[in-house]
C-alpha cells in the first residue's frame, strides 16, 4: 500500500500484487537455501571427519572363489568394496586386540594419532602358492637367509636375508612351534620399519584355497602366538558366518 495526496485529502492506492508475490517467493527461496546449506554442511562435515572410514556395521557378504566372507562394513578398508558380491580380493583392517572395526570410540587408533599402534591390515585372495609362509620356511626361506640369526621378540629368531634373495631391507622372524611348521613373518628392517604403520607381514591358508595376508606393527611380535591364533580364529569366524 502507498499514500497519495489529493485536494480532498490523502488517498490510498494498492501496490501491484505481482511485486509482493515476487518478494515472498524470494524470501521463501532464501529460507529453503539456508536449510539446504545447513543440512549439506552437516553431511559434508561428517564426510570429511570420517576421512574414508565408516562406522556402518551392516554385514557384507563377499564371494572369493568358493568362499563367502561375511564381515561388517566398518572392517572393509575401501568404500567401493563395501558391498555384497563377487571379488578377487578383499582388504580389511581391524583394531588389535579388540578385534573390532572403525567406530567413533576407535577413531584415534585408526588415525594413528597415538604412538601405540593397534591396527592390523588383512587381505583375502585366492591362494597362489601351494604353501603358506610357515610351509615355505624349509624349502625356500632357509636357503635365502643367513645361517645364524639373533634373538628376537617373544623367543623368536631374526635372520637377515642374503644379497641374492631379493628381499632388500627385510628380515625373517621365525618362532618355533614344536612339531608344527614354525611361525614365519617378514619384517622391514630399520629405518624402513620406523616409517611404516605395519612393517611385518605373514600369510596363512584359510577356507577353500584362500590365502589371508595380515600386516601388523612390529611391537606385536612379542606376543606372536596370541596374534597368530587371533588372526586364524577371526578368519574362521568370517568364513563360517558366510555359509
Amino acid at each position: 500500500m502507498k499514500q497519495a495526496a489529493t485536494a480532498d485529502g490523502p488517498e490510498l492506492t494498492v501496490v501491484d500484487s505481482t511485486l509482493m508475490k515476487r518478494v515472498f517467493h524470494a524470501f521463501a527461496a532464501l529460507a529453503l537455501l539456508s536449510v539446504a546449506i545447513s543440512l549439506g554442511g552437516k553431511w559434508f562435515g561428517h564426510s570429511i571427519a570420517m576421512a574414508g572410514y565408516t562406522d556402518d556395521t551392516t554385514v557384507r557378504r563377499v564371494v572369493i572363489g568358493n568362499n563367502v566372507i561375511s564381515v561388517p562394513a566398518n572392517f572393509i578398508r575401501f568404500e567401493q568394496a563395501r558391498r555384497d558380491g563377487i571379488a578377487s580380493r578383499l582388504d580389511l583392517y581391524l583394531r588389535y586386540p579388540q578385534m573390532d572395526g572403525y567406530s567413533e570410540a576407535a577413531r584415534d587408533d585408526f588415525n594413528h594419532s597415538e604412538a601405540n599402534r593397534k591396527i592390523i591390515f588383512l587381505s583375502f585372495e585366492q591362494q597362489i602358492m601351494s604353501r603358506d609362509m610357515s610351509g615355505r620356511f624349509t624349502p625356500i626361506y632357509s636357503a635365502l637367509i643367513a645361517q645364524r640369526g639373533i634373538p628376537g621378540p617373544g623367543g623368536t629368531t631374526v635372520y637377515g636375508f642374503n644379497e641374492k634373495s631379493g628381499y632388500l631391507n627385510e628380515v625373517l622372524v621365525v618362532g618355533k612351534r614344536g612339531e608344527k611348521d614354525p611361525f614365519v613373518a617378514r619384517c622391514l628392517s630399520e629405518p624402513s620399519a620406523g616409517q611404516s604403520l605395519a612393517p611385518c607381514e605373514r600369510d596363512i591358508q584359510v577356507g577353500d584355497d584362500l590365502s589371508l595376508t595380515y600386516r601388523f606393527p612390529k611391537e606385536f611380535l612379542g606376543d606372536w602366538q596370541a596374534l597368530d591364533a587371533a588372526m586364524t580364529a577371526e578368519a574362521g569366524r568370517m568364513l563360517k558366518a558366510g555359509h
